[in-house]
């Protein structure tokens, strides 16, 4: 019989000769429940110099404090590299002792500001469990990603002319380690301690868009319909974004051939799991469906939703308004934006488990109506069905063979068309009357639906207008963060980088709400605009003395004051004299009093 091993042996740290190269390593072990033997792995921490000089590596870098003070290290071993990390610093303001730098530092300053200013520094710290390299990675790439819109291939080469807050460097491998190891526990405290900073009744958009992918291995990846046209596998990406607090709060990927109104029960029950508090849940048409609206009733969820015109509840009222010049008269007219609408108190029942019904709570239906725009829709159907009729008519006389029938469905839409089944050649068409009176009918008209809300039919109008927030999100995504492609092969990798890719969009979604709401947009035409600004700021850090930052100056001084941030100390134009004026003994002169005139 072997000998028992002590639980704490796992842990020692001893060296692993290989290749040539020393490593830190330590050996836990597997036990086969069969045959009882045990099976031992070597775990490298990093490796070992002359002096038996402690290198950390990977594994230890990113490891928890927790999973760090576990591993015991030979007495006579150099540590002194594992205790400039961030994370096992001490408290002071030690002098820089790595090789003389210069790099720029405004825009990641701004960021940095930012993070802390949200909370979103202090949240990725209790996620990682307090893992200091781990929370400055994860910024460094989002840093990243914001400014440059570059793939990942360039950080390392980045990182030589930007400070960032990960002081070591990351390359392809780094980068790939550390997004790997991202776990969907992870994910879900994130959003946990998201959400706990969402007020209760806050109204969130959600909304979904496609990304084309390169790598062919991700099981979501399927063909759907992609919106750009390419030729490329693609996933759906469903992002809720709080309209309150300007940032996105929860994401979660599709695949790319489920439409959006199928993610709803999944998106309901994430947001249970992460605790998210009583919000309003704001939708577009894609996500209108009876299955929906019923689970919204049964999950007692506040929802804002736009509804097709053509649904049978719908088209009931705007067929009671009858044949009218210029506007129905049952409609009242908003004098500011000179739409028209309605609003209707719905009842509306679901059977739940047994012989349980609930009642929809507040279920309104709000119906509006734009003379402008059913003018122009008008004119523009007038217009195609002319179009389409000559084309009808050239394939008729020349005897042309039709597309296939979905092709056909989608250019010819307005007509009823008679072909030869077997050479598809056309032998006549009509146009369908049904089809241009009832959409002739529905022109103009718009209609949103409220659930568990007290809301006029304008504010729901005005709340539903909030949406071109969560779309220039989704442009952020695509165009300046660069991630209108999936990179990563693996579906490890791309957990990681979905996590990245939301830090970053809560962060530039931030910086772009400070610049639309205050005078920034004035004086700078984007986000761009003012990180571009605020980058020749530079860290200045020498061999064994303290580093410091140039001055802030000119339009840098007015985006610290639009964020509300205060300039580092030292960075002022601004001087105040150190000298201390002595104190005037007596009584104090008596305030000067002004004579104004009768």
């Amino acid at each position: 019989m072997s000998r028992p091993t002590r639980e704490e042996s796992i842990y020692q740290v001893s060296i692993h000769r290989n290749g040539g190269y020393m490593y830190a390593s330590t050996h836990p072990y597997t036990t086969d429940e069969k045959t009882g033997k045990r099976k031992y792995v070597n775990l490298h921490w990093g490796t070992v110099e002359e002096g038996n000089r402690f290198i950390p590596g990977r594994r230890y870098i990113f490891a928890s404090p927790e999973e760090r003070a576990r591993l015991v290290f030979p007495k006579d071993w150099d540590l002194s590299e594992a205790n400039k990390l961030s994370g096992a610093k001490s408290a002071g303001r030690p002098a820089y002792t790595d090789s003389d730098r210069n790099r720029f530092y405004g825009d990641i300053w701004l960021l940095e500001q930012v993070a802390a200013k949200t909370g979103l520094r202090d949240d990725l710290n209790k996620v990682f469990e307090g893992n200091a390299e781990y929370v400055d990675s994860v910024l460094t790439l989002a840093y990243f990603s914001i400014l440059t819109g570059y793939s990942y291939n360039r950080v390392a080469r980045w990182r030589r002319i930007e400070k960032t807050p990960y002081g070591k460097e990351l390359s392809p491998a780094a980068i790939t380690y550390l997004t790997q190891n991202i776990t969907e526990s992870e994910r879900m405290k994130l959003f946990s301690l998201r959400a706990a900073r969402l007020s209760d009744n806050a109204v969130c958009a959600v909304d979904s868009t496609t990304r084309s992918a390169y790598g062919d291995a991700l099981a979501d990846i399927k063909w759907g319909k992609n919106k750009e046209g390419i030729k490329l596998p693609q996933t759906s990406e469903v992002v809720v974004y709080s309209l309150d607090d300007h940032m996105p709060v929860y994401y979660r990927t599709f695949p790319g051939n489920i439409p959006d109104s199928r993610s709803v029960e999944t998106l309901l029950t994430d947001l249970k799991h992460a605790g998210f508090p009583d919000v309003a849940l704001l939708t577009d048409r894609g996500y209108e469906s009876v299955q929906n609206l019923e689970r919204y009733i049964l999950a007692s969820q506040k929802m804002v939703m736009c509804v097709k015109v053509n649904q049978e509840f719908v088209l009931k009222h705007i067929m009671e308004y009858g044949d009218f010049a210029g506007a129905p008269e049952q409609m009242s007219i908003d004098v500011d934006t000179q739409v028209f609408y309605r609003q209707y108190d719905i009842d509306y029942d679901v059977r739940g488990n047994g012989d349980a019904v609930h009642k929809a709570d507040r279920y309104k239906l709000n119906i509006y109506f734009d003379p402008i725009k059913r003018g122009s829709d008008i004119s523009a159907q007038m217009t195609e069905i002319e179009m389409q009729r000559a084309a009808l008519q050239d394939m008729l006389d020349n005897k042309l063979p039709l597309d296939d029938d979905n092709t056909v469905k989608r250019l010819y839409r307005w007509f009823n068309i008679e072909y030869d089944n077997s050479t598809r050649i056309i032998s006549g068409f009509s146009l369908n009357e049904k089809k241009v009176a009832m959409a002739r009918r529905t022109s103009g008209f718009y209609a949103i639906a409220t659930l568990g809300m007290d809301l006029t039919a304008m504010q729901t109008w005005e709340l539903y207008g909030l949406r071109d927030e969560q779309e220039k999100y989704f442009q952020q995504m695509k165009s300046q963060l660069g991630f209108n492609r999936q990179r990563n092969w693996s579906e490890e990798g791309k957990t990681g980088r979905l996590l990245v890719l939301f830090v970053g969009l809560v962060l530039s979604s931030y910086v772009r709400h400070i610049w639309k709401t205050t005078n920034l947009h004035k004086q700078f035409s984007s986000t761009l605009e003012v990180l571009d600004e605020m980058r020749s700021i530079r860290c200045i850090e020498h061999t064994n003395r303290a580093k410091f930052i140039t001055p802030f100056v000119g339009g840098q001084l007015d985006i610290c004051e639009a964020f509300g941030f205060k300039v580092p100390e030292g960075c002022t134009p601004k001087y105040a004299s150190r000298k201390k004026s002595a104190p005037h003994r007596g009584r104090p002169s008596k305030p000067k009093t002004t004579m104004l005139e009768s």
